[in-house]
């Protein structure tokens, strides 16, 4: 089943069903979540992630909010509030969160119209910017392209088709794909499990790498490009992804590589000035010290668990939006490049 074909969550008879992330790829599992407090479980064990999916999620959960506590209330406000604050990187979360609880004054009805509208606008902006970042790079990268790129920003992080996958899906639709090349994104292998499930169904060549080879085969010249998405830019372009973002931006500068991030605009958020404002989530030791039910490191081990990390706008050589293409590798800003209104 190709990602263009299903939905990775989505609102189903008065509750929201949704691909549960964590069982992927041993198992494809579809979750009903009926209640903000399953909601906000979900979102923390991350059953479902990526800035945009989180968006629709956060939307769909005011929803499940109004439907258990109504249009008043301590109840409603506690749980509009679990809501926007379950995970603190990714800035569509609490953004989509506030606007479908401004409509709750309007109603139940008025607030699932809300989700839905934000749910169709992702789906539509993952569209364009598959074609935009495509084109920016069939006029960058002469030729088949091998595209590198971090953690999982496909129809799992969205709703559907992707933010940078989207992109490597639409160049291997073009026939300009040579292959792929996702990085495994340790500690949660979010590259491993999930972009290489994804790309296994769209039938792209590609190959996976371990997370400290992707500089040096940046180095070596055997990629063409990285692509990454964003959980938060802030106004100066600073870019806040999955941890790893960071060290292929270098390892692409090095190179001589362009590093392209690919996000909606929604993404883009101008009330935060600079990456140093940007609240990055640590997820504690357990993740680090082992996965699943396997320990790998000795009893009592602590350790540092950043989910992101922050990449400077100075080594990003494009920004790609649903809405426009920045240009930072020659000048441009977020402040200079206005997004198309249509």
């Amino acid at each position: 089943m190709a990602p263009s074909s299903f939905r990775s969550l989505d609102w189903v008879d008065g509750a929201v069903e949704l691909i549960d992330q964590t069982v992927l790829p041993q198992q494809v599992k579809i979750s009903r979540i009926d209640t903000v407090d399953d909601m906000v479980a979900a979102i923390k064990r991350l059953s479902v992630r990526g800035a945009p999916g989180l968006g629709v999620a956060g939307a769909f959960g005011v929803a499940l909010a109004v439907k258990a506590f109504g249009t008043h209330g301590p109840d409603l406000r506690a749980a509009v509030q679990a809501l926007r604050t379950a995970r603190p990187t990714a800035v569509n979360l609490a953004r989509m969160v506030d606007r479908t609880a401004a409509r709750v004054d309007h109603g139940f009805d008025a607030v699932v119209a809300e989700a839905l509208a934000i749910r169709d606008e992702e789906i539509t902006a993952s569209t364009a910017m598959g074609v935009r970042g495509a084109d920016l790079v069939e006029s960058l990268v002469k030729g088949p392209v091998r595209a590198m790129t971090v953690c999982n920003t496909g129809t799992l992080a969205t709703v559907e088709r992707g933010t940078a996958l989207a992109v490597i899906h639409e160049l291997f639709e073009r026939g300009r794909l040579a292959e792929a090349l996702p990085i495994e994104t340790r500690p949660l292998l979010q590259g491993a499990r999930l972009t290489a499930w994804e790309l296994q169904q769209i039938g792209a060549p590609f190959r996976l790498l371990v997370d400290s080879a992707g500089p040096f085969v940046l180095a070596r010249g055997l990629a063409d490009v990285v692509l990454a998405g964003a959980d938060r830019i802030a106004a100066n372009g600073d870019t806040a992804n999955k941890i790893g973002t960071f060290s292929l931006a270098l390892g692409a500068a090095h190179a001589g590589v362009p590093m392209i991030v690919v996000a909606p605009e929604s993404t883009v958020d101008p009330s935060t000035p600079t990456g140093d404002a940007i609240e990055i989530e640590d997820r504690g030791p357990a993740e680090v010290g082992g996965f699943g039910s396997a320990r790998t490191a000795p009893p009592g081990v602590e350790a540092m668990n950043p989910a992101f990390d922050v990449t400077p706008a100075n080594l990003i050589s494009a920004i790609v939006t649903d809405r426009r293409v920045i240009r930072l590798d020659q000048g441009e800003t977020l402040s200079s490049v206005s997004p198309e209104t249509n």
